[in-house]
């Protein structure tokens, strides 16, 4: 955790502050935090988290979106920028509806948060962890292609503090909240590039496309009026 200024800010000075154009900015406990360049691994896993999250949901006609550089406000003067964010689609047209940064405060709740570990990855550990639990924020998860693993911090009914899974390379991840969002530990820590992802999901769709009209002809030649409505 690098601290940019001694000067200390208030939420509300924060929301409001102007830095260095393209740098993100946390807040802890009044003091100001730039969030270090991401490496390139760190960005392929972002990335390939939120498509899979965004292809889940739609599938599933889920309500709810996956976003990143979106804040959440953890303590009275305090602000996290989680690498992945996933909240209720309402919460999110709110935000984008208020004026200034886009920050997530008290009252304004995301279902699942998740950080990729970089050279700060203590605060994911242990701050973090501890801030997120302290606002009620169902389900964490710390991807660490470091280790390698990916720990999904939950709180169980009834239970007042995280427990948590450890998933190892070889294994599967999966939601606590969305049983069905279930992923292999290798393709998150190691992940092909959505763009592939995307062409060779368009190369099945033609593909399909191609059969359904091949046999659409070969029944019209058999004298099977398919165009015709029931």
């Amino acid at each position: 955790m690098i601290l940019i200024s001694t000067q200390q800010l208030t939420f509300e000075e924060y929301l409001n502050y102007q830095g260095e154009s393209g740098v993100c900015y946390e807040l802890y406990r009044g003091h100001l935090i730039e969030m270090p360049t991401p490496t390139a691994i760190h960005i392929k896993i972002i990335e390939f988290l939120v498509y899979q999250f965004r292809c889940f949901f739609a599938a599933h006609n889920l309500p709810l979106v996956a976003v990143v550089t979106t804040a959440v406000r953890t303590e009275e003067n305090s602000s996290r920028v989680p690498d992945v964010m996933i909240c209720t689609q309402s919460l999110w047209e709110q935000v984008c509806a208020q004026a200034g940064s886009a920050v997530l405060d008290f009252e304004e709740k995301p279902l699942l948060v998740i950080e990729v570990t970089s050279q700060n990855w203590r605060d994911d550990y242990i701050r973090k962890r501890a801030e997120y639990d302290l606002i009620d924020i169902p389900e964490y998860w710390i991807v660490d292609p470091n280790q390698p693993k990916i720990r999904v911090c939950s709180r169980p009914e009834n239970e007042g503090s995280y427990s948590q899974q450890e998933f190892l390379p070889g294994q599967q991840v999966q939601s606590v909240q969305f049983a069905e969002f279930i992923l292999s530990v290798n393709q998150v820590l190691s992940p092909p590039l959505v763009e592939d992802l995307i062409r060779e999901e368009q190369a099945q769709r033609q593909q399909l496309e191609q059969q359904v009209e091949r046999l659409a002809q070969r029944l019209r030649e058999m004298g099977v009026d398919i165009d015709t409505e029931v």
